[in-house]
């Protein structure tokens, strides 16, 4: 079953080509360059971004996966400097054709996002699939983070075994949630963010700091080099709260105020760098330590030991080890994306996420009337 898929539910322009859970070819355009000075996401530059690279990165994405030279097989062998000169070629009508008559199906990310994001990539699958005469399956852009861990290469390695129930954790630059994944395709979201996302808080306090965007990356660096020590004890949002919620809107704030209070924190006999040093691994350990609190409880309120994270502060290996250290506490296991493109916003997540829709029949009914979600919620 080969899925075309497309999400352009943010700053990224992906699109890719999967087979079950194997992705064959995947392609991201990152607007990071574009957003950086402006110091976060700009929707209207986000969405001209959008319109004038999708229909590079689908040719681009074409053009890994020609498969003539060797013909009945797929993704290709290309074993001659023909084929090879072929691949570097930008695809004609004639070849898009060829390959389209070899997709199966089309998928695009409905929700959630930045709306007129999200609208770029839906009108482009639905001209795709009128033009080639192909189903369409509409994906929740956090299930597809959920099925990133278990995305495989082209040689269908890593080879992990589905073993439900899961205890889903989703972290993001918009999106903090847990969700218990019974089952392929079922859901039910036990805690959510009700304000500020993880990736989001840890984005605005580099801002603070004068670290620029995006900041996760910076922050993480800085605070290995102080051995993620935490300093300042920042507070711990909503830890006593009775549900699953997060909040990182408060920490947000009390950062905000204790970095005013400049003689408490850049010391005359101090270097400065030093300070941002111990105020970037300060604030990670409140964030990360919220996280793996809210979730420790998740467990022992679930029962469910075993683990699925997804979402691109999942690239942070200090949040990794300590996810490790929680699931090896409970006698479980954490699964996280096995290739680090997989931990952003990508199209193969979201092919993978199509292949299990595919095979329960769930396309789109009406083409002409699948619209933007951009609050979609996970539903089963």
């Amino acid at each position: 079953m080969i899925i075309l898929s497309i999400d352009t539910s943010c700053d990224e322009t992906s699109v890719a080509i999967t087979e079950g859970r194997k992705v064959i070819a995947n392609v991201i355009y990152s607007q990071i360059l574009l957003h950086k000075k402006w110091g976060g996401v700009v929707p209207s530059i986000a969405k001209r971004a959008h319109e004038e690279k999708i229909d590079f990165v689908i040719n681009e994405t074409l053009k890994k996966i020609f498969w003539w030279p060797v013909s009945g097989s797929f993704p290709p062998m290309l074993a001659s400097k023909k084929a090879v000169a072929a691949r570097r070629r930008t695809p004609s009508s004639l070849d898009t054709q060829k390959i389209f008559d070899r997709i199966n199906y089309l998928a695009v990310t409905q929700g959630p996002g930045l709306a007129v994001a999200l609208e770029v990539g839906i009108k482009k699958a639905k001209e795709l699939a009128e033009k080639y005469n192909k189903k369409l399956i509409a994906i929740n852009h956090m299930e597809g983070h959920i099925y990133s861990c278990f995305g495989q290469n082209r040689q269908g390695n890593p080879k992990k075994e589905f073993r439900f129930p899961y205890l889903a954790l989703l972290v993001s630059g918009g999106h903090t949630e847990l969700v218990i994944f019974r089952n392929h395709l079922q859901y039910k979201i036990i805690g959510e963010t009700i304000d500020d996302a993880a990736g989001e808080a840890l984005d605005k306090a580099a801002k603070m700091l004068g670290l620029g965007y995006p900041g996760g990356p910076v922050i993480e660096r800085l605070a290995t080099q102080v051995n993620n020590k935490d300093f300042y004890h920042f507070p711990r949002p909503m830890l006593k709260s009775k549900d699953l919620n997060f909040s990182f809107s408060g920490l947000k704030t009390s950062f905000y105020y204790f970095l005013n209070r400049t003689d408490s924190v850049f010391k005359k006999n101090q270097p400065r760098t030093e300070s941002v040093k111990k105020l970037s691994s300060s604030f990670q350990e409140a964030v990360f330590d919220t996280l793996i609190k809210k979730t420790e409880r998740a467990i022992k309120l679930t029962k469910i030991n075993n683990l699925v994270v997804g979402g691109g502060v999942i690239a942070n290996h200090r949040l990794r080890k300590l996810l490790r250290d929680l699931a090896k506490r409970h006698h479980g296991r954490v699964l996280f994306p096995p290739f680090k493109y997989l931990t952003g916003d990508n199209a193969a997540m979201i092919g993978v996420a199509a292949f299990y829709k595919a095979k329960k029949g769930q396309f789109v009914k009406n083409i002409n009337k699948l619209d933007r979600i951009p609050r979609l919620k996970l539903t089963s």
